[in-house]
């Protein structure tokens, strides 16, 4: 079974993948995490991946399907594979159906996880965590029980990612509406898309993603 997560950044796409693989042995196939892991391999794909990534180029779609096809032969691809992050255009769309068509796995669903912008500004931009274990909090949603010590690991310094400000999460959601939402059409018409309100609560999406891919 293979699906695509869609939604802009902050929607819980990350965490719904990490559940689907812990409960139902999935991968996550995010393409950032690949490429890394590619590159410090060692291989002539590594190689030739880390010339270009030294030189700022963007990694040619042909050379990003051929990665994801290495990847889908490994045996932990067995339960089947959520691609997070890729494709983000039609072109690279039309590439992974080619790919997946040509290997006999089919896409099970494309789900977006739908969001109210201004709310998930204010969830992107609330969240913090412990410097020393990394668990996470919310100014509003979550703080810790004792304010300013970590429930897990009783550390009393936090952090905040640098690009969780208001204005560098606007830029995302711009990027996101502009350059990966115009897929969503390409998947409607094979009637792919399926709608999750990622602003629920975690168990809710939970639910709802694990309902689609039971039907």
């Amino acid at each position: 079974m293979n699906i695509i997560l869609l939604g802009p950044p902050g929607a819980g796409k990350g965490t719904q993948a990490k559940i689907l693989v812990a409960e139902r042995g999935m991968v996550q196939l995010s393409t950032g995490d690949m490429l890394r892991e590619v590159r410090a391999s060692g291989s002539e794909l590594g190689q030739r991946f880390g010339e270009m990534m030294d030189r700022g180029d963007l990694i040619p779609d042909g050379m990003m399907i051929e990665m994801i096809d290495a990847r889908l032969d490994e045996p932990d691809c067995k339960n089947g594979a959520i691609f997070d992050g890729f494709p983000r255009t039609n072109a690279q769309a039309i590439a992974l159906d080619e790919m997946l068509q040509r290997k006999s796995l089919p896409l099970k669903a494309v789900i977006e996880l739908t969001v109210d912008e201004e709310s998930l500004v204010g969830r992107i931009t609330g969240r913090y965590s412990c410097a020393k274990c990394g668990a996470g909090y919310h100014e509003e949603f979550q703080r810790p029980a004792v304010p300013g010590v970590c429930d897990t690991c009783g550390h009393q310094d936090f952090k905040r990612r640098p690009d969780d400000n208001e204005a560098t999460v606007r830029d995302r959601l711009e990027v996101y509406r502009r350059d990966t939402a115009p897929i969503i059409p390409h998947y409607e018409a094979q009637g792919l898309v399926q709608r999750v309100d990622g602003m629920a609560e975690i168990t809710e999406v939970e639910g709802a993603v694990a309902a689609i891919l039971d039907a």
